[in-house]
């Protein structure tokens, strides 16, 4: 006999899945809302030549916007690609004639496989960076340890990227500058859309690990003999994760919008170079599936996080907290 969730799991579960549908109906609707009032519309530009391409005459004008939808209402149109969505169809690109599913599925792996190494990487650099900080007894190096991530967020994460072009290719030759070609060519990417997030993850750390550490229960810990290292390591990282861990699933998402900046600078195939000539042509079929799978990620991380919690702290039990 197969078992049973709890109540108050499952009804977590569904309150949580149902604000994911909600989150998801709203990212598609905000994204046909506003692009929908941009002037014109794609098939214009691309008769016009926006497209470099040779300008058509108004009969086949029409007929490609029949072909796309966009001689319908824009209520029509909005009821029909939703129907489309549900259905995993994000429609065909304007630009290329490209289903925008297929597009969106063979640029993924490149971009999953940047926001993954440099996610590793900023877990490394913030994690690190607070233990140090709040370990250290000298106050000097504590406090200038932590104010190293108002540093790191403040930079403009193109110009991160352009810098270390300059210098560990151009300057040093070390690493190449642009290209999906190997190992080599994402240490510089994932370096750069790592810092920010590296930044964030060790102030909320810090913070976290400073106020953990003067819990009851540290002191107690210390007074049975345990060493520095086992409470920072064994008492008080898993609690102060915790704030941390529910950042997740916005970081993973400036992780996903910080890939288009990092891939157009260092000319990456990926999520990003789709939707920067998107954004240029104007090819909201393109676009819309792009923003509604950033949503999804979103989502995902978010959801996943949530159920991780008990695994930090045994205390945090879902079913508990809302049955």
């Amino acid at each position: 006999m197969a078992a049973r969730l709890p109540p108050g799991l499952a009804r977590y579960l569904g309150q949580r899945l149902a604000q994911a549908v909600g989150v998801l109906w709203a990212a598609y609707t905000l994204a046909f809302l506003i692009l929908d009032l941009l002037p014109g519309d794609p098939i214009s530009l691309m008769a016009g030549g926006g497209l470099d391409q040779t300008p058509v005459d108004p009969a086949q004008l029409a007929q490609l916007k029949a072909e796309y939808g966009y001689d319908q209402p824009a209520v029509l149109r909005y009821l029909t690609g939703l129907r489309h969505t549900l259905r995993g169809d994000f429609g065909q690109s304007v630009q290329t004639g490209q289903n925008v599913t297929a597009m969106i599925r063979q640029a993924l792996p490149q971009t999953a496989l940047l926001m993954t190494a440099a996610l590793v990487l900023a877990v490394i650099f913030g994690v690190s960076l607070a233990l140090l900080a709040t370990y250290t007894r000298k106050r000097w190096l504590s406090q200038t340890l932590l104010s190293i991530p108002t540093l790191g967020v403040s930079l403009p994460t193109f110009w991160v990227g352009l810098m270390l072009i300059q210098v560990v290719s151009f300057r040093w030759g070390l690493l190449p500058a642009i290209g999906n070609q190997g190992l080599r060519s994402l240490i510089l990417p994932a370096l750069t859309l790592a810092l920010p997030t590296s930044a964030v993850i060790g102030q909320i750390l810090a913070k976290s690990l400073l106020t953990t550490l003067a819990d009851p229960y540290i002191e107690t810990a210390t007074a049975k003999g345990a060493g520095r290292i086992r409470i920072h390591l064994r008492h008080a990282l898993p609690n102060a994760a915790i704030p941390v861990l529910t950042m997740v699933g916005v970081l993973v998402g400036n992780l996903l919008a910080g890939s288009v900046v990092i891939e157009t600078v260092f000319s990456r195939n990926g999520l990003g170079r789709i939707t920067v000539a998107a954004v240029n042509a104007q090819d909201i079929p393109v676009m819309q599936g792009v923003v509604l799978f950033g949503a999804l990620v979103f989502v995902v991380s978010s959801l996943l996080v949530d159920l991780l919690y008990p695994l930090l702290d045994a205390r945090i039990v879902v079913a508990e907290r809302f049955s």
